[in-house]
C-alpha cells in the first residue's frame, strides 16, 4: 500500500517545495513541531541512535512498538524496508493501531542534498507494501534556519518517549555506549546496522571489519575548519562537537588497525543497563 497523508495516498511529486503546498497541513504541524522546547535526555533514559543505525523496541504494555533510525542517504532504498520490518514484527501482538512515520531532519543546504534525500525516503516508503501514515513531515525548508546569512537546521535530534508515542526535539549528553567503536563503522562504510535486541534489551554491536590505514593519521594535525570543509557536507551547520568527533573516531581507527580484537570468536559486543540505569558492556549468554 502507499504512503498515505490524512488517509489519502500521497501523489508523486518533483521537489519538496511541491510537496508542502500539496499537503500545506504538515507546513504547519512542522512549525509546531519545531518550535517545542529542546528536551536534553536523561542518559539513564536513553537509547541513542547514531549516523546509519536502527533500533526498535516496544514498551511492556500494549502502547505498540517504535523504531528510530538515522538515514544518511547511502542506501535508502534498501533501508527502509528493514525499518518498516522491524516495527511491524513488534506489532504483530497488537489488535489495533497503524503504522505512523515522522520524518525530521535536513535543511536547505546549498547543494540541495537534504531535498534529494527527503524525496528518495518518501518514494521508499511509498513503495512499501504496509499503509504507512506520515504524521510529521519536519524537513528541509520547513527545518531551516539563517543565521548570520548561513542555512543551519532548526533541529538537530529527535527522542522519542516509547510508552506514549511522543516525538519532539531532543539533545544527548551521552552518545555511548561504545560511541567511538560505532561511528568508525559508519566512517569506513558501514551499512545500515540494527543495535538494539528489545527481546533481551540488549544494545548490540557489530560484530564489522575495516581495513587499516595509517593515511587518515594526517587529519589530527588539522585545524578546525579544513576538517570541516573536507570530512563534512555541510560544514558551516554541523553542531559544535562534530570535529571533536570526528577526531575521536579517527584516533579509535588508528589504535585498532583490524577490528577483530574488538569481537573476540567474532562475536558482538553486548551492553545491558545497570540497576542504576548505566549501559554495562556483558558476556555472551
Amino acid at each position: 500500500m502507499p504512503l498515505l497523508v490524512q488517509n489519502k495516498r500521497i501523489d508523486r511529486v518533483s521537489s519538496t517545495a511541491e510537496f508542502f503546498s500539496r499537503y500545506s497541513h504538515l507546513k504547519e504541524n512542522a512549525k509546531e513541531f519545531r518550535s517545542k522546547p529542546l528536551v536534553t535526555v536523561d542518559p539513564k533514559c536513553l537509547l541513542y541512535v547514531q549516523q546509519r543505525e536502527f533500533a526498535a523496541t516496544t514498551p511492556a504494555d500494549s502502547s505498540g512498538a517504535t523504531c528510530l533510525a538515522h538515514c544518511d542517504g547511502s542506501s535508502t532504498l534498501t533501508e527502509v524496508p528493514l525499518l518498516v520490518n522491524a516495527t511491524a514484527s513488534l506489532s504483530n501482538p497488537a489488535k489495533e493501531g497503524r503504522l505512523e512515520l515522522h520524518l525530521v531532519g535536513g535543511f536547505d543546504d546549498d547543494s540541495k542534498t537534504s531535498h534529494k534525500l527527503s524525496l528518495t525516503i518518501l518514494a521508499a516508503f511509498q513503495k512499501q507494501k504496509e499503509e504507512i501514515h506520515l504524521e510529521t513531515c519536519c524537513i528541509t525548508d520547513m527545518n531551516d534556519v539563517v543565521t548570520d546569512g548561513i542555512h543551519r537546521p532548526v533541529v538537530y535530534g529527535i527522542g522519542v518517549n516509547v510508552k506514549t508515542g511522543e516525538v519532539f526535539p531532543a539533545s544527548f549528553p551521552e552518545r555511548g555506549p561504545a560511541e567511538d567503536l560505532r561511528s568508525a563503522r559508519t566512517f569506513t562504510g558501514g551499512q545500515m546496522a540494527e543495535v538494539y535486541d528489545s527481546s533481551k534489551e540488549q544494545m548490540k554491536i557489530g560484530p564489522c571489519r575495516w581495513a587499516p590505514s595509517r593515511d587518515i593519521a594526517f587529519w589530527l594535525s588539522e585545524d578546525d575548519n579544513t576538517i570541516l570543509q573536507y570530512l563534512s557536507t555541510s560544514p558551516y551547520a554541523e553542531p559544535p562537537h562534530f570535529v571533536q568527533h570526528i577526531k575521536s573516531t579517527i584516533q579509535f581507527l588508528l589504535d585498532h588497525p583490524s577490528a577483530d580484537s574488538l569481537f573476540p570468536g567474532g562475536q558482538p559486543q553486548l551492553f545491558q543497563r545497570t540497576e542504576q540505569g548505566e549501559w554495562e558492556r556483558v558476556s555472551q549468554q
